[in-house]
């Protein structure tokens, strides 16, 4: 087909004759743009102007990008899952496979040395578990497999979830093995036949040397969130239950990073093992809200129950980095009415446990913890984290956020940043390859209408899931007594369930305040860099006169200053201690947070 195009400019020209090679053009120059629109109306049936055709041969000549489809493989389309597991998972409410899932299982299916990659919260337990079942033998009252996990909580909850999709298994028993529990009931259960042992590092060794864990029929040995485990100093212990493992069996490794010191132990300890990596560039899970927000220190625990009050969270983890803060934060939040709880170091693994089943069991909305002692929590529906405190090292910010936004759900994560912590924060974005949004913190007005429809919604469900016939009676002898009408009391009611109404507050510093912040802040790093009060030397007053003398006062003669315990005249600024360590923590290898370049 021929068709004629008429050009006003010859750029238009050129520009077609460029992008349409594989049509015949005829050209026709200088003429009047309103001639031109006319041709093409009669050529394309409807009013065309030349930016319109110039994209109309962009978007027939642009090569289509293809969509990819992700490709979700069902739990009972997967070939060689026993009919049992498939019927626990089931009831269990999964469906579909996650990706480690769906790469991992029939690997360990075929028996082979596997490496899995993946991140936190992407169902790298069902990934081993389901292969690991299905390689026991019930009949066989011995110790078959051995699951390694860093700490006491993860060990539990892995043991819950193999117990689970082991559910409709009969005879197939499952342990979990720590430290902080009486070992003469651990080594009664062994005793009885166990075929599973999920359970730390440091436990599981001292059964091997107590000899009440034998290890001649063991088939399997998982190591879950390897990179954990080796940052918490338990290599030592990895390698010595490695070396006491049978020589025929199959090992699994699963991680969210793989740092040097754990491929060591892959080429030392594991045979021809298949790689799997799951891992995308971005190390944050793309299903979860970051925010942040720039809060002076002193007003962080205000704000905190401001975000609390406007979003409404079910489940919720706060971070702090010190476990006084997780102390004085605990018992502020729970002085206003909220039911929260803290963890860290400090506790014993009784109370640890009861914290843990209270937050597990919804008796608790909030645990306030510190890093090290969330390592290894995995509680299902945690709808958002809060940093109440910039973490010291990158990567716990990763497993942080990591807690929420789990198995496919989405989920926020919230910081409150000082001005201070502002360069760990651009250290975040930059090391993990993602933008984390800067938010105001919601005013007054705001925070009462999140609120109101809050308490609309409970009030909602009351009146749909209840008989109300005595209360509306009620309110109706009422109305008719006293002088309120129905929408008074009702929003009286209102106003009564959300309790008493926030203040505006104003956390932005104002222009004295600033400068006077940046005096103090530049006088104290002077003050430091000079060597504290080295450097001066105050005499007290003499007749109204400050007899201070210091480096700008001594004569030429003076010898005040050259001591060697003078640090006057030195150069150069000495970094914060608090900046130097962040910094060290920084991994000098991204390879080490599992980003691609």
């Amino acid at each position: 087909m021929l068709v004629p195009i008429f050009c006003e400019k010859q750029s238009h020209v050129e520009y077609i004759k460029l992008h349409a090679l594989h049509f015949r053009a005829c050209v026709c120059f200088e003429l009047k743009e309103s001639i031109a629109t006319a041709w093409m109306r009669v050529v394309f049936k409807k009013e065309v102007v030349m930016s319109d055709l110039l994209e109309m041969f962009n978007n027939s000549l642009a090569p289509k990008k293809e969509e990819k489809k992700e490709n979700r493989i069902r739990y009972d389309e997967a070939e060689g899952i026993d009919e049992r597991i498939l019927r626990a998972v089931t009831e269990m409410g999964f469906e579909y496979m996650s990706p480690i899932q769906a790469a991992a299982i029939p690997v360990m299916m075929r028996g082979k040395d596997l490496i899995g990659q993946a991140q936190t919260g992407t169902g790298k337990t069902a990934a081993f578990g389901i292969p690991l079942l299905q390689q026991i033998d019930p009949d066989l009252k011995r110790l078959q497999a051995i699951v390694l996990c860093p700490t006491r909580e993860l060990a539990m909850q892995a043991a819950d979830d193999i117990r689970s999709f082991g559910k409709y298994m009969h005879g197939i028993k499952v342990l979990a093995v720590y430290g902080g529990q009486d070992i003469s009931r651990q080594i009664k259960a062994l005793s009885a036949g166990v075929q599973i042992v999920v359970g730390t590092p440091g436990r599981v060794m001292d059964h091997m040397r107590r000899h009440t864990m034998k290890t001649q029929s063991v088939k399997v040995l998982v190591l879950d969130e390897a990179d954990e485990m080796l940052d918490m100093g338990f290599r030592d212990d990895i390698e010595t239950i490695l070396a006491g493992m049978p020589e025929e069996r199959q090992t699994a490794l699963f991680s969210a990073t793989m740092p040097e010191p754990i491929m060591q132990i892959t080429r030392n300890y594991q045979h021809d093992a298949e790689y799997i990596r799951m891992t995308p560039k971005e190390i944050t899970v793309k299903s979860i809200e970051q925010k942040y927000y720039v809060v002076p220190f002193q007003y962080k625990e205000e704000v905190l129950t401001r975000l609390i009050e406007y979003h409404q969270p079910k489940r919720s983890l706060i971070f702090c980095n010190t476990k006084r803060k997780v102390d004085e934060l605990t018992s502020s939040l729970k002085n206003k009415g909220y039911r929260a709880e803290g963890l860290h170091g400090d506790l014993s693994q009784y109370q640890r446990d009861t914290v843990m089943n209270l937050f597990r069991f919804g008796q608790a909305d909030f645990l306030i913890a510190t890093d090290v002692a969330a390592r290894g929590i995995d509680v299902s529906g945690v709808t958002a984290v809060f940093n109440y405190d910039i973490p010291e090292d990158i990567e716990y910010y990763v497993h942080r956020i990591g807690r929420t936004g789990r198995a496919g759900k989405s989920g926020q994560s919230f910081s409150l940043v000082s001005p201070r912590e502002m360069y760990k924060l651009r250290e975040i974005e930059k090391i993990c390859h993602t933008k984390i949004e800067e938010c105001e913190v919601p005013n007054a007005k705001e925070i009462t209408r999140a609120k109101a429809r809050a308490a609309f919604s409970e009030i909602t469900d009351i009146i749909e899931e209840n008989d109300l016939t005595d209360y509306i009676a009620f309110l109706q002898t009422k109305v008719e007594e006293e002088e309120y009408t129905l929408e008074q009391l009702a929003a009286g009611l209102l106003r009564l369930k959300m309790g008493k109404e926030p203040e505006n507050l104003n956390i932005r510093p104002n222009r004295q305040d600033r400068r006077s912040s940046y005096r103090d802040r530049k006088r104290s790093e002077r003050f430091h860099r000079d060597g504290g009060d080295k450097g001066r030397k105050f005499f007290g007053k003499k007749d109204g006169q400050d007899q201070r003398r210091d480096s700008d006062r001594r004569g030429k003669g003076s010898d005040f200053g050259k001591g060697k315990g003078s640090d006057i005249g030195r150069s150069g600024k000495r970094k914060s201690a608090s900046a130097d360590k962040f910094r060290r923590n920084v991994r000098s290898k991204s390879e080490k947070l599992g980003v691609v370049k």
